[in-house]
C-alpha cells in the first residue's frame, strides 16, 4: 500500500511503485544487501543479478526480483529482497528523498530442475545432490582446496558447495571460464546448500539462436515417449536462445559438475485475424540431453504472473491448447489483461496491444525427474496507425474556438505549442491566449481542449462573402510517450465561418473642381488596397497625378481633379458634362477584386473654357467613354497646324489667339463672337469623326459722353457683410507651388533661412467678383493660435521686409489648377528660430 505494493509471485517478488506518488520524479533504484550496503541497479546489474523494472498500463513501475537474486537472502524457504529508491525533481538526484522496502516471499518446493525465461535475462538452477558416500568421508581442510584451486577462495563457506568453473558447449569449441571471468562477462553466479544457479543476459557473447521445430508425434498417445520414438523436426520451427553448458563446483573434497543449460524462445508470436497466438514447443532438444523418457505433468497459463483458472480465461476470450507437439495460447487483441500504448514510427502516431504473458510448463523425465519451465512473454502487436479527432465547437456568444484534440492514451502529454512559428510551452500559453484543458475519462484516456479568442492575433481572419468571415486557428502541438520519451506532432488547422463581417461603404460628392471618394473602413478590408482598374494607388502615384490620398485607419478619401487621367466622361451636352471616378479594392494577397466604388457627378462645360481679356483662348476637349480608339494626341482645330500643347490619355488642351488657328467672328451690335472646333480625323477621311464647337464672346466697346467736374472725391468704401468662407493654407517643396506638402510628410525639417513657400485659397464660395486679401499672418511657438512668441509675416496686408526674413509675395497666374488667380495669395517667408532673452527656442 502507499508509494509501494509487493506480492509474491512463486519464485518471484514483484514490487510496484504508484505512478500517482512517483509521476514527474527521476528515480534511482538499488538493492541493500544483509551488510546494508545499497547497490545501483542498472540495466548491467538487472539483467545479471536477476533483477526486471517494466512499466504497466497506468504508468506505474514494476521490479520483479528472482527468489535467488543478488544480495537477497535465501533461508529456510524464505527469501528476502530489500529495495531502496531515491526520488528527486531533479536530473542531478539533490534534494532526493529515499525510500526503503524490505520483503519476504515463501518459496517452495523447489523442483530438482528450474527455468525462468525472464525478459532481459534466462536462469537455470539446479539441485546440487552430493552422492551419500561422499558425505560421509572427513572434509579436508580449507587451505587445501585454495592452494589447488585459488577462485574458491571468491566462494562460499568451506562446508557449502562452491562454484569452480563453467563449460560452454559451442558449436566448434568447448570453452572453459573460470568463475572471476564468467562475472565480469555478466554471468550470474550462485550457490546455495541444495542448488547452483547460473543466469545469462540475452546479450551473452555465449548465447546461440537456434531452431526448435514442432513435435510430429507418430503415435497418439504421446504422454510417455522415449528417444527412440521422436519423430524429425519440421523444417520451419521457433527461434530460442540457447546457452549450452556445464558448471563445476566443489563439494568437501570431491568435485562434482551439473548441466546448466537453459533456452527461451525469442519468437513464436503470430498476430491475425486480430488475435495474438503464441505457440511454444513442449519438446526442446536443448534441455533434453540424455533424457530418456518425456511425460507432462502440469501447464499453467496467465497474466503478469498470475495464474488464470479455465473459467477466468473462458470470460476473457483466452485459449489454452495443451497439444501433443506444442503450448499453444491464443489472446484476442485488445482482450482484458492487456493494455495499448502509444507508439510512434516515423512521427506518425500510432498504438500497440502489450500483454505480458506467462507459461508454466512442468514435465517428468528419468534425468531430471521433474522440470520446471517458467516464460515470462511481454508481447506487443504491430504498430497500427492512429487517428487523431480534432472537433472544433465555436462558442459564439463568448467568441471563443474551442477546439478538442484527442482522445489519447494514458501515456501522452502535451508539452508545447507551436504558434506562428513560436514555441510555447504549455504553461507560458496563456500569456498568448490560449488556455489548455485537459479532460480525463474514466478509461484513463484524455483529451485536450484549446480555448482561443476570436480575436487573438494568431488566429487569421478572411473575407469570405457577403457578410461572412472565416476564422483560422493553426497551431501545431508537440506530444511526448512515456517512459519511451518519443515525441509527436499535431497540426491543428481549425476554421469557423462567423456571419460577423462588416463591409467597406463608400460616399461620394463633388465640388466645383474635384470628384471626392470617402470610403469607411469594415472589419474585413485590413489587408486591401484601393486599385484604378489595374493600376496600384499608392501615396507616390497620387502625388505624381496631383491626387490626394489620406488614409487614417477608419477612413480611405481620395480626390481628383476634374480633367484627370483617371476620369472616365460619360456624357457631353451642351449644358452639363457626366464625369466619373472608378476605384476597386482588391486582396493585398491575392489580388482578387473585393468591392467596387464609384462616384459621378455632372460638370459645367464652362470647366473646358476659358477667354481671356487679352483674346487668348484655353480649350481642353475630353474623350469619351467608347472612343477609346480615339488619338487625343491627333486632335487639331479648324487649322490642322494648330495641335494641342498639352496631351493626355483622355483630354487635349488647346491655347491659341481668337485671331489664329482659323477662329471665325461674328459681331453684333453688343457683342463679338469667336468660334472654333476641336476636330479628330481618321487618316485619308476628311470628315471628322470628332467635332466639338466652342464660342467665346466678348463686349463691344462703346464710346459715351461723359459729363466731367473736377472735385475731390472720398476713398473707396467697403461694406461689411457676414457669409461662409472655406480657405486652405498650404506648404509647398518650391516655388513653383506644384507640389504641396502632404499630410504623411509633417513635420517638415528646413534649416535657418532656407525659404518656405506658403499658398493661400479661397475654396468657397466659387465667385469671380470676390477677390482674396491677406490683412495679418503670424506664427507661434505652439498650435494656440494666441500664444507668445510671435513672429509676424503679414502686417496690415504688408510684408515683413525686417533683414534676412523680410516676406517676399509671389504673383499668381492662370493655369489648369489656378481658375480664378484673384482667389489665391502665395508669399514666401525664410525659415527662423524664436529667440527668448538670449536664449534660442528648440522647438
Amino acid at each position: 500500500t502507499g508509494p509501494m505494493s509487493l506480492e509474491c509471485l512463486g519464485n518471484l517478488l514483484s514490487i510496484t511503485l504508484s505512478a500517482e506518488y512517483f509521476e514527474d520524479k527521476y528515480l534511482s533504484l538499488f538493492v541493500v544487501d544483509q551488510s546494508g550496503t545499497a547497490w545501483e541497479l542498472d540495466e548491467a546489474m538487472a539483467a545479471q543479478c536477476g533483477y526486471t523494472v517494466t512499466y504497466t498500463t497506468q504508468r506505474s513501475i514494476e521490479l520483479r526480483a528472482s527468489a535467488l537474486s543478488c544480495h537477497s537472502h535465501f533461508e529456510k524457504g524464505v527469501f528476502t529482497v530489500a529495495i531502496q529508491i531515491k526520488v528527486s525533481h531533479t536530473p542531478d538526484m539533490s534534494n532526493a528523498t529515499t525510500h526503503l522496502k524490505r520483503a519476504s516471499c515463501h518459496y517452495g518446493p523447489w523442483s530438482p530442475r528450474e527455468l525462468i525465461c525472464e525478459s532481459n535475462y534466462m536462469e537455470v538452477s539446479v539441485r546440487s545432490e552430493v552422492p551419500q558416500t561422499i558425505k560421509d568421508f572427513v572434509q579436508d581442510e580449507p587451505e587445501d582446496w585454495t592452494l589447488v584451486l585459488p577462485e574458491l577462495k571468491l566462494q562460499a563457506k568451506a562446508e557449502e558447495a562452491s562454484i569452480w568453473q563453467i563449460v560452454f558447449h559451442q558449436p566448434e569449441e568447448k570453452r572453459a571460464v573460470l568463475v572471476s571471468n564468467a562475472w565480469s562477462a555478466g554471468y550470474g553466479l550462485n550457490t546455495t546448500a541444495s542448488r547452483v544457479l547460473l543466469r545469462v543476459p540475452y546479450t551473452a557473447a555465449q548465447i546461440q539462436l537456434a531452431q526448435v521445430g514442432l513435435l510430429l508425434l507418430a503415435q497418439q498417445d504421446a504422454r510417455l515417449c522415449r528417444p527412440n520414438q521422436m519423430p524429425s523436426l519440421q523444417d520451419q520451427g521457433i527461434t530460442f536462445s540457447v546457452l549450452r553448458s556445464s558448471t563445476f563446483y566443489k563439494y568437501q573434497w570431491v568435485m562434482l559438475m551439473v548441466d546448466t543449460a537453459v533456452a527461451c524462445p525469442v519468437d513464436g508470436v503470430d498476430y491475425a485475424n486480430k488475435t495474438i497466438t503464441w505457440t511454444v514447443p513442449k519438446y526442446i532438444p536443448p534441455l533434453s540431453a540424455g533424457m530418456t523418457g518425456f511425460k507432462d505433468v502440469l501447464v499453467e497459463a496467465g497474466v503478469d504472473l498470475r495464474k488464470l483458472s479455465a473459467k477466468e480465461m473462458a470470460s476473457r476470450k483466452y485459449v489454452l491448447l495443451n497439444e501433443l507437439k506444442a503450448i499453444t495460447m491464443k489472446v484476442p487483441i485488445g482482450a482484458e489483461g492487456g493494455y495499448y500504448k502509444t507508439s510512434v514510427s516515423n512521427g506518425q502516431l500510432g498504438v500497440k496491444y502489450t500483454i505480458n504473458l506467462f507459461l508454466e510448463h512442468q514435465w517428468e523425465d528419468n534425468k531430471w525427474r521433474l522440470t520446471k519451465h517458467t516464460i515470462i512473454k511481454e508481447i506487443e502487436t504491430p504498430f497500427e496507425e492512429a487517428e487523431v479527432a480534432i472537433t472544433n465547437n465555436l462558442n459564439l456568444s463568448a467568441r471563443l474556438m474551442n477546439v478538442t484534440v484527442g482522445t489519447f492514451l494514458p501515456d501522452v502529454e502535451l508539452v508545447n505549442l507551436t504558434i506562428e512559428g513560436v514555441v510555447v510551452a504549455v504553461p507560458e500559453a496563456a500569456q498568448h491566449g490560449y488556455l489548455i484543458d485537459r479532460t480525463r475519462y474514466a478509461n484513463g484516456s484524455k483529451a485536450y481542449v484549446i480555448q482561443v479568442p476570436l480575436d487573438a492575433p494568431s488566429v487569421k481572419k478572411e473575407y469570405m462573402s457577403e457578410d461572412m468571415r472565416a476564422y483560422t486557428l493553426n497551431v501545431t502541438l508537440t506530444f511526448i510517450t512515456y517512459p519511451s520519451s518519443e515525441t509527436f506532432a499535431v497540426p491543428v488547422i481549425a476554421l469557423s465561418a462567423v456571419k460577423d463581417a462588416v463591409l467597406p461603404s463608400a460616399r461620394g460628392f463633388c465640388d466645383g473642381r474635384n470628384l471626392h471618394l470617402i470610403i469607411t473602413h469594415g472589419n474585413v478590408d485590413q489587408n486591401w488596397l484601393p486599385f484604378i482598374s489595374d493600376w496600384q494607388l499608392t501615396q507616390e502615384a497620387a502625388q505624381k497625378y496631383n491626387y490626394i490620398l489620406r488614409d487614417n485607419g477608419t477612413h480611405l478619401a481620395i480626390s481628383v481633379p476634374f480633367l484627370s487621367p483617371h476620369v472616365s466622361y460619360e456624357g457631353f451636352h451642351t449644358s452639363a458634362i457626366k464625369a466619373s471616378f472608378y476605384l476597386t479594392l482588391k486582396d493585398g494577397i491575392t489580388l482578387a477584386q473585393r468591392r467596387d466604388f464609384s462616384v459621378s457627378c455632372v460638370f459645367s462645360p464652362s470647366e473646358l473654357i476659358q477667354c481671356l481679356p487679352n483674346g487668348t483662348v484655353i480649350i481642353t476637349a475630353i474623350k469619351l467613354v467608347g472612343g477609346e480608339d480615339l488619338d487625343t494626341a491627333l486632335l487639331v482645330l479648324r487649322d490642322r497646324q494648330c495641335k494641342p500643347s498639352l496631351v493626355t490619355e483622355k483630354t487635349a488642351t488647346f491655347k491659341f489667339n481668337v485671331n489664329t488657328c482659323g477662329t471665325s467672328r461674328k459681331v453684333n451690335s453688343t457683342t463679338t463672337i469667336y468660334e472654333n472646333e476641336v476636330l479628330y480625323f481618321r487618316p485619308g477621311n476628311d470628315a471628322p469623326v470628332y467635332q466639338l464647337k466652342f464660342l467665346c464672346l466678348y463686349a463691344v466697346k462703346q464710346t459715351a459722353d461723359v459729363p466731367y467736374e473736377s472735385k475731390k472725391t472720398p476713398p473707396p468704401s467697403i461694406k461689411p457683410e457676414f457669409g461662409c468662407l472655406a480657405l486652405s493654407l498650404k506648404l509647398f517643396k518650391d516655388k513653383s507651388y506644384s507640389e504641396p506638402y502632404q499630410e504623411s510628410e509633417f513635420p517638415v525639417v528646413r534649416y535657418l533661412r532656407e525659404a518656405l513657400y506658403f499658398e493661400v485659397e479661397l475654396l468657397q464660395p466659387k465667385d469671380a467678383r470676390l477677390d482674396l486679401n491677406l490683412d495679418d499672418c503670424w506664427a507661434t511657438n505652439s498650435q494656440s493660435w494666441d500664444s507668445l512668441p510671435q513672429w509676424h509675416i503679414l502686417i496690415h496686408g504688408c510684408e515683413n521686409n525686417k533683414g534676412y526674413y523680410r516676406t517676399v509675395f509671389h504673383k499668381v497666374n492662370y493655369s489648369l489648377r489656378v481658375k480664378f488667380p484673384q482667389h489665391l495669395k502665395r508669399f514666401e517667408v525664410r525659415m527662423f528660430t524664436f529667440v527668448q532673452d538670449t536664449s534660442l527656442l528648440q522647438e
